[in-house]
């Protein structure tokens, strides 16, 4: 069964019926993959069956970080979940301790959302919007703890409205059902085939990363998950990064903005694993960013992990 979601985790079918093509490579009843699929989602190890978008091509996000003093931290962790625009929100090792990702349809409404989250808590939020990427999303596999490695077109523009409403309709992942791009299509006033096009339209140019099982490591054993980071100058961090996001042990990784006095780091990555020795010995490895001063922040709970809203 788990063989099913990673192998499914990239090149999706974009066919009127996915799942009986995906039965027919695996040599099962359609329903049976189906049946799959849907266990799978109900125990959480897979969160969702659908498209990745590239960040900030359909919408607008932004990680966020609060020092929030342990007392209150589950209090002031629930009110940040219980915002509809963030996604992601983790407990990590470090005086910024839970850290989180806004997502909406632009940037004033990210912002909006932090201000609310400084507002209800009282505790200053961080704002790190993202400014370069190097390698992000693109699956993970399940046998070798690696992430794979393949160049994907930039967006030229802005998405249409088609594509936008769209994102927001698939941004949760598509039905479960033998005909998901019908199912869609229907709530959005479309045809299946206008759909069909839109997703691999969206695709080739980049604007999806890629369509497949969105899995929960966590539930399988990748516990010992590690987001390091590192101050480099600026006219060397886009070589340094490039370099880092082809590393086979790094999941992702990007540059944001620094968010200084408080926050002078610039480089991310994010390294996931099965026990913290492992994670350690990966980041060990990274002689590049020795001379540089970082952090490693190890996840230590997670708040909320749900598939990003864009409208």
């Amino acid at each position: 069964m788990l063989g099913l979601a990673n192998t499914w985790q990239r090149g999706f079918p974009l066919q009127p019926r996915p799942f009986r093509e995906i039965a027919e490579r695996a040599g099962l009843p359609e329903s049976t993959v189906l049946s799959h699929f849907s266990r799978m989602e109900q125990q959480g190890v897979i969160d969702r069956i659908g498209p990745v978008f590239r960040p900030n091509t359909v919408g607008a996000s932004s990680l966020a970080a609060m020092a929030v003093p342990p007392e209150r931290l589950e209090a002031v962790a629930a009110c940040v979940s219980a915002q509809p625009g963030v996604n992601h929100n983790y407990e990590r090792e470090h005086r910024y301790n839970l850290w989180f990702v806004v997502t909406a349809a632009t940037v004033p409404e990210v912002q909006r959302t932090l201000s609310c989250i400084e507002y209800a808590t009282g505790v200053p939020v961080l704002r790190l919007p993202l400014l370069e990427e190097f390698h992000i999303d693109l699956g993970f596999d399940l046998d070798t703890g690696t992430a794979p490695r393949t160049g994907t077109p930039r967006p030229a523009g802005p998405p249409s409205e088609q594509e936008r409403r769209l994102a927001a309709a698939v941004a949760g992942g598509l039905p479960l059902v033998e005909r998901p791009y019908e199912a869609v299509a229907r709530t959005l006033g479309l045809a299946e085939e206008q759909v069909l096009a839109l997703l691999a339209k969206m695709l080739a140019e980049g604007r999806i990363r890629r369509i497949g099982a969105v899995i929960r490591h966590r539930r399988l054993g990748y516990e010992a998950n590690a987001m390091a980071v590192w101050n480099v100058p600026d006219s060397q961090v886009s070589e340094i990064g490039r370099a880092l996001g082809r590393d086979p042990g790094v999941s992702l990784c990007y540059r944001r903005a620094r968010a200084l006095p408080h926050w002078p780091y610039n480089l991310y990555c994010m390294v996931h694993g099965k026990q913290r020795a492992e994670v350690l010995r990966k980041l060990a490895r990274m002689d590049a960013l020795k001379p540089f001063p970082g952090a490693v922040l190890f996840s230590t709970r997670c708040f909320s992990q749900r598939a990003a809203q864009y409208g």
